[in-house]
């Protein structure tokens, strides 16, 4: 399902769609977001909660095939930042989402760092991070966590569905997606 089919205020940064990722270059030919359909309506959900408070979702990445799977664990071998592609991640089977927040406008609200920016500060509750922008972390937190999605501590911006975690990974390339 493309995200923007049940989140048309969505804000997409795709960021494997430009070159301004860990990898320096784009991966993605064409900008999609997608996910399973049970994950894009809890990720819908969310984004209702967060609209009723005057805020708009984000998205940085979403489903992610396989083989660029492969290009960030080339990139980052380092199992704390980037699943392994042996095992696949959340991403590989379409159920999780990076995500972060925007004001009602579409303006990209301060956050603990900038997605991809593997560190200290991309933890939850990391010291050192100006409050409002923990506090937007926790927002964030907040709606997807109420619609059953669940946070990866060492990345602020990573939420899925821990249900599909023995779901097959995919490779089909996003161009390829009907």
């Amino acid at each position: 399902m493309d995200v923007l089919g049940l989140i048309p205020d969505a804000v997409l940064d795709l960021r494997y769609a430009g070159a301004r990722n860990l990898l320096g270059r784009t991966v993605y030919a064409r900008p999609r977001a997608l996910l399973r359909l049970s994950v894009a309506r809890r990720v819908a959900a969310a984004a209702a909660a967060l609209r009723a408070r005057g805020l708009r979702l984000v998205v940085y990445d979403a489903y992610r095939p396989l083989s660029v799977q492969r290009l960030l664990w080339a990139a980052r071998p380092d199992p704390r930042w980037v699943a392994d592609p042996a095992r696949g991640s959340l991403h590989n089977r379409g159920a999780a989402i990076d995500a972060a927040l925007a004001d009602s406008r579409g303006r990209a609200l301060e956050m603990p760092c900038d997605f991809d920016e593997f560190g200290p500060s991309a933890r939850h509750g990391a010291d050192g991070v100006q409050e409002r922008a923990a506090e937007h972390a926790r927002t964030l937190r907040a709606a997807m966590e109420a619609e059953g999605l669940s946070a990866l501590e060492d990345e602020w911006w990573h939420y899925g569905d821990e249900r599909l975690r023995d779901a097959p990974p995919l490779d089909a390339a996003l161009e390829d997606i009907p």
